[in-house]
């Protein structure tokens, strides 16, 4: 495929952007070469500035659940931009979508909009610690739950030990309250516990990881997570910004069966505008102010357009009694034809898989947290991008980002990424 208009807008948005880019995986960094432009998207395809069309794995990283340009959040976010789309005033539509969504998710009394998943993730850490009086919480490496300082922290040599600061401007200060511990490792977190009694806020997890490509949780981990939680009286944080809306109606909670104390949301309750959430029980939610102590605000909480494609996305949804077993059909699908393919071909891989998540690792071992995902082969991974790219299938251009399969998708677009896959195999076998 051709890149030249891409490669010439790159060039140009070096000069006034940092790296060229509003978020830095865009850049291409980790697989090489010269990011494309998109200049359209609809259903299955997005289109690029040179006119190359491909098949999306990405699908704006999650919220395109029911494909690009979905008509009903189309027309929504239309007649609503059409009545202003602003006001720094309450709106019906907040009420809406809020009733909505606590209709659907379990657990949760109240939710408080925000504007990004980063936004909603701090938000929910600020509340955990003015809720327990606590300052320190728990995190995962290889979980990504937005760049807010608390959250930039490199894991520790040992599972007691503070993190580190892994970018700069993240203050020591900062760093000294958040707890590194391995994803899918209770005895990891039961010390940290220990050593840390009656000072932990907060655990805050993906309860399926989505950044360091798809990992599934074992199934005694957030079993266990929400035991050491109410043994301790910590609050159990789902970062449900990938999982929310996405594996369930009610996200991983329902589909685990597992209540977190405070869940965040993003990407598919926006329906592809700029959105996030928090939500918990009235116990917890009526701490934050008006009503409470802790503080949380923002200009454009609750706009009116996001909140008008966030309520068409999630009443779809909510309709559809069919689409998560559709979605999960066709994640099975290319699952087991992507695995035919490099088991043909002898390439060493393991693919990971929960509901319309998928990743694609190139290592023959079980891939169950951060240090298994690193073991992969990333120069065979960005061999892999790079042809795919070229072949019209548009996937993570990193080997540590889960695949986003959308209803749009059909079994045909599923066997010509397949057929991708196969061409890739040929080319290096």
């Amino acid at each position: 495929m051709l890149y030249q208009r891409s490669s010439a807008l790159f060039k140009e948005a070096q000069d006034v952007i940092p790296g060229g880019v509003n978020s830095p995986v865009r850049a291409f960094k980790g697989v090489g070469g010269t990011p494309i432009f998109a200049k359209s998207a609809k259903g299955a395809y997005v289109y690029d500035e040179d006119g190359n069309r491909y098949i999306d794995y990405i699908n704006s990283w999650g919220p395109m659940l029911l494909g690009h340009a979905f008509e009903p959040v189309v027309e929504a976010v239309k007649a609503k931009a059409e009545s202003g789309t602003s006001f720094g005033m309450p709106t019906a539509i907040e009420t809406e979508i809020a009733d909505l969504a606590v209709s659907m998710v379990p657990n949760i009394d109240k939710i408080r909009f925000v504007n990004s998943g980063t936004e909603a993730c701090m938000s929910a850490v600020r509340l955990a610690r003015g809720f327990t009086g606590r300052d320190k919480i728990i995190k995962f490496s290889g979980c990504y739950h937005g760049h807010s300082d608390a959250f930039l922290i490199a894991a520790g040599s040992g599972g007691a030990t503070f993190g580190t600061p892994n970018s700069p401007g993240v203050t020591q200060g900062t760093a000294k309250d958040t707890l590194l511990s391995d994803y899918n490792n209770l005895q990891n977190v039961e010390e940290l516990v220990t050593a840390n009694k009656n000072e932990i806020a907060a655990i805050i997890i993906e309860p399926v990881a989505g950044n360091m490509g798809c990992i599934p949780p074992k199934k005694e981990f957030l079993e266990g997570l929400r035991s050491l939680c109410n043994a301790d009286n910590i609050l159990l944080i789902f970062d449900e910004v990938m999982t929310g809306f996405r594996l369930a109606k009610g996200g991983a909670q329902e589909l685990y069966g597992v209540h977190a104390d405070i869940v965040c949301f993003g990407k598919v309750i926006g329906g592809g505008l700029p959105v996030g959430a928090f939500a918990a029980r009235n116990e917890i939610m009526n701490h934050l102010a008006p009503i409470g102590p802790v503080y949380q605000a923002g200009t454009l909480s609750g706009n009116p357009l996001a909140m008008a494609a966030g309520l068409a996305m999630l009443n779809t949804i909510n309709s559809d009694k069919d689409l998560f077993k559709r979605l999960e059909e066709k994640t099975i699908y290319l699952h087991k034809g992507i695995s035919s393919v490099l088991s043909e071909f002898k390439i060493e891989h393991t693919i990971n898989r929960v509901g319309s998540m998928i990743s694609v690792h190139f290592d023959k071992n079980p891939v169950y947290d951060f240090n298994s995902a690193a073991k992969g082969n990333n120069e065979t991974f960005k061999t892999f991008f790079h042809s795919m790219l070229n072949q019209g299938i548009y996937i993570a251009p990193s080997a540590f980002e889960t695949w986003f399969i959308t209803d749009a998708l059909s079994y045909e677009n599923l066997d010509e990424t397949i057929k991708a896959v196969q061409e890739f195999a040929k080319d290096i076998a």
